[in-house]
């Protein structure tokens, strides 16, 4: 049986990655992007089994309007992924309002209108996925990506409160965090004037990383792409899924130093606990 697909951003990286695969295997696709045109050649290969549709996600009724009709032209959509994404590569003070505006509104409240557009449908199944795309930097950080990271891990606080709500309605949500991977997204990060200020900060030591090459990417794409079709396949419901040797090591360093941190100050986050109250009544 097949199954039926609505992903966000498919003009490229793992959008499209998955759009192939799934429309090889004989599923159904409703794919969204801001250009269509850019899909033509899936269309005119696998027909009715792709519905293409213009989404920015930016646009809440273009996004209300789009996912309805997916649903109701494909008669129920059986998993949903989250996406279209926007990053902007500049220190904290380098950006402009515009890109911090634009990164906000793409990642994160375009995602959370995606889902809440979804979710009435999915309810009226009775179930239904959704897969949340995130990366490594919706745990940890790097120099140079601020914006980005407000954005990531934004959307898996929502989706981790989310995950709870929507669990009693039989829908399953898992925020896929991929690593650094040779998608293109890094040639279409968005730019800034770099700052002399910052010329002896991690965040050049990045930059200068990223333009010569050195920044690693180990990550194969269409294992990841592979990754996300076979946990649907596997019915399990994880909440997070690391992808990639970088994401489980980074963010696993991350935890271990923020817990770390957190045990530190066990005794004055206690000592505000007010008089009346004892450690044991907490």
């Amino acid at each position: 049986m097949s199954t039926t697909w609505f992903i966000t951003g498919t003009s490229s990286g793992f959008g499209r990655l998955l759009t192939e695969r799934l429309l090889a295997r004989g599923d159904r696709v409703a794919a969204t992007l801001r250009r269509p045109e850019a899909l033509t050649d899936l269309r005119a290969q696998y027909g009715d089994r792709l519905w293409l549709a213009q989404l920015d996600v930016t646009d809440p009724e273009q996004v209300q309007r789009v996912v309805t009709e997916a649903f109701e032209t494909l008669g129920g959509i059986d998993v949903v992924v989250n996406n279209a994404g926007y990053g902007v590569f500049a220190s904290v003070e380098e950006a402009g309002d515009e890109q911090i505006r634009r990164v906000i509104d793409t990642n994160l409240l375009g995602s959370i209108r995606v889902i809440r557009a979804a979710l009435p449908h999915l309810r009226a199944q009775g179930r239904g996925r959704i897969l949340q795309v995130s990366s490594a930097g919706g745990q940890t950080t790097y120099p140079n990506f601020s914006y980005y990271h407000a954005s990531k891990w934004g959307i898996e606080g929502f989706c981790e409160t989310a995950a709870r709500e929507i669990a009693p309605f039989g829908i399953g949500l898992t925020i896929v965090e991929p690593g650094a991977t040779p998608t293109g997204f890094g040639s279409g990060l968005d730019t800034a004037p770099i700052m002399p200020e910052y010329e002896n900060t991690p965040a050049a030591e990045v930059r200068r990383a990223i333009a010569d090459g050195s920044f690693g990417l180990p990550n194969d794409p269409q294992k990841i792409a592979d990754a996300m079709i076979h946990l649907v396949d596997s019915g399990e419901t994880p909440l997070r899924l690391p992808l990639g040797s970088d994401t489980y090591d980074d963010v696993r360093a991350s935890l271990v130093a923020r817990l770390a941190e957190h045990d530190a100050h066990c005794d004055v986050a206690f000592s505000v606990t007010r008089d009346d109250l004892t450690r044991r009544d907490l």
